[in-house]
């Protein structure tokens, strides 16, 4: 049996240059109409797909968190994280397939969310309840200063649809950043 040169795979060289796109224009076949300017769809794909990307990011550390925490108020934090990290889950859908509305392309790959997303990661051994609860805090902040941006972005570009999901997603946002913020009172300075 021959050896398959990974090289000259049909995915490899395909999935490397499709990196370089930042999901505008789309190829014919995935541009789906609009009365939006090219430009317009443009800064809209450019503005959305790095929230989508922070999106997979903080869900990722927040399930990482929920798996991963210790200490005496376990049980609530853990109900916590995973119901923040669903919220989060669910937001991706929902912005991923207005982008393909609107005749941009998303996110394709791990590689993909890593070159676009905005938050760090966390690989840390062991992380305290008090640092991932600062962590989710600060991080949250950063999406929603982000998600501001791309309203503003959306609004100045005649693209109200994307712009209303957007500001439902904050409102989310926020209440992440209340819950997480009224925990961390309770720590000792």
């Amino acid at each position: 049996m021959a050896k398959q040169d990974k090289t000259t795979s049909p995915t490899s060289k395909k999935s490397s240059n499709k990196m370089e796109s930042k999901g505008f224009p789309a190829q014919p076949q995935l541009s789906v109409p609009t009365d939006l300017k090219p430009t317009e769809v443009q800064n809209v794909v450019h503005a959305v797909n790095p929230l989508i990307a922070d999106a997979f990011a903080l869900y990722t550390k927040t399930k990482n968190f929920h798996w991963h925490l210790s200490g005496s108020h376990f049980r609530d934090y853990h109900l916590l994280f995973d119901e923040q990290a669903e919220a989060i889950y669910d937001s991706i859908d929902i912005l991923a397939e207005r982008v393909r509305r609107i005749g941009g392309t998303t996110i394709r790959s791990i590689s993909h969310i890593s070159q676009l997303q905005t938050i760090s990661d966390n690989n840390d051994d062991f992380v305290s309840a008090q640092d991932m609860i600062a962590a989710l805090l600060a991080d949250n902040r950063h999406i929603a200063a982000n998600q501001r941006t791309a309203i503003k972005t959306t609004e100045d570009n005649r693209d109200s649809p994307t712009s209303n999901l957007l500001q439902e997603q904050l409102d989310a946002t926020e209440r992440r950043i209340w819950f997480l913020f009224e925990i961390s009172q309770g720590f000792e300075n």
